[in-house]
């Protein structure tokens, strides 16, 4: 039976640990089955340019499905849509795990993810409110960037070892999120009795995405969140071409313990921006969007190890600190206008039409041969000049 729950209850309170416990299982999955399947199809001598293809399958899923799963998350218990999102990520990851076509396989888990998306965060502001949105927030990067940080350096650490024993350990991870998916209580319904004509759900889309886009507040936070994550999805594919270049280093497990650096640093952001930045002083993030650009520049020149892991979690305790203020002020204000599971899917129909454009231009880079510290240094600098633009006109 569908339940409300108080939203004054505290932050740290059993329902929050149980969508944190599940969150986390969920994006450890996500994270070491992207570097298991990356190293099955080197295994297998799939050409480098087929590596971002993966990627972009998997985000092509959000862009096609972003008019229909924010109604999903709004129209069903949130929890259930969870676990029902989690179940498809599994089903996905045993398709790779048995040998089948891992494009086919990884897609799955993209529908999963896609349906995922608007439901954990949407979720968030039914179980607290006001400020400790802020915080609940923080919670879910913290939650995500540890499994970020684990599923990482354990999918390239496995894959080195047994590739066979990777992938297993992914669905493994998968089923646990299915089993903490069931702890989290069936809240009532947002948004229930909603039309589920295509048409009508295309036109709901649209309507949702025309509001949020003609609100400053919203538009602010939908293309700060867009540019992040485009960005962020070409770093991880730039490290993996990097790290034999500039570093001389071939196996599987640097590219993926550089990725932790970098969710090490975006833990530390993330809480620093729960203690500076309420919904009021959202702005206060912008100069470090800015520098996540010049930092890249600077990541791409590195020679040493060291260096690159000191500048990759700089780089991630910039973007905490840029992006978790702008996810909360989108939950806040969208959620009073259409709804917070349709608010999320219009930012991830933002977020990852920014990834794909971005993995595009990276794959044509990789197929013209141009040098991974060239590509680099082009997207730190499109990066830093695209902020500094969105932050001059937020000022206006």
């Amino acid at each position: 039976m569908s339940q409300a729950l108080n939203k004054d209850a505290p932050l740290l309170s059993r329902n929050m640990l149980a969508v944190i416990v599940a969150q986390f299982f969920s994006a450890f999955g996500d994270n070491a089955l992207l570097f298991a399947t990356l190293a099955l199809l080197k295994n297998q001598f799939y050409p480098d340019w087929s590596q971002p293809i993966l990627q972009m399958l998997f985000v092509a899923t959000y862009i096609l499905l972003a008019p229909f799963v924010g109604q999903m998350a709004d129209s069903f218990a949130k929890g259930r849509v969870m676990m029902f999102a989690n179940s498809l990520k599994l089903l996905g990851a045993l398709i790779i795990c048995f040998g089948f076509n891992p494009f086919l396989g990884y897609t799955l888990v993209g529908i999963g993810a896609a349906s995922y998306s608007p439901a954990k965060y949407g979720i968030l502001t039914e179980i607290t409110s006001g400020e400790r949105l802020v915080k609940a927030n923080g919670l879910m990067e913290g939650s995500t960037i540890a499994a970020i940080l684990l599923g990482s350096v354990a999918g390239g650490i496995l894959a080195d070892w047994n590739l066979v024993a990777a992938l297993v350990v992914c669905a493994m991870t998968y089923a646990m999120a299915v089993v903490a998916n069931i702890f989290i209580p069936r809240l009532t319904a947002a948004r229930p009795g909603q039309s589920w004509h295509f048409g009508a759900m295309l036109r709901s889309f649209i309507a949702a995405t025309k509001l949020l886009w003609r609100n400053g507040e919203t538009r602010f936070s939908l293309l700060g969140t867009s540019l992040f994550w485009g960005a962020g999805v070409t770093l991880r594919f730039l490290l993996v071409l990097w790290v034999p270049v500039a570093l001389g280093i071939s196996d599987n497990k640097t590219p993926t313990t550089l990725n932790a650096m970098v969710a090490i640093g975006i833990v530390i952001g993330a809480a620093a921006a729960a203690k500076l930045v309420t919904l009021q002083t959202v702005r206060r993030c912008m100069p470090a969007g800015v520098l996540i650009g010049v930092m890249v520049v600077v990541f791409a020149l590195q020679t040493s190890l060291l260096n690159a892991y000191l500048v990759l979690m700089l780089i991630g305790a910039l973007g905490g600190f840029f992006v978790v203020p702008l996810n909360a002020l989108l939950q806040e204000r969208g959620k009073a206008s259409v709804g917070s599971g349709n608010a999320i899917a219009v930012q991830n129909l933002g977020e990852n039409t920014a990834m794909l454009l971005m993995l595009g231009l990276y794959t044509v880079a990789i197929k013209l041969g141009a040098p991974a510290v060239v590509t680099g240094v082009g997207f730190g600098a499109i990066f830093a000049v695209a902020i500094a633009v969105l932050w001059w006109k937020a000022r206006r």
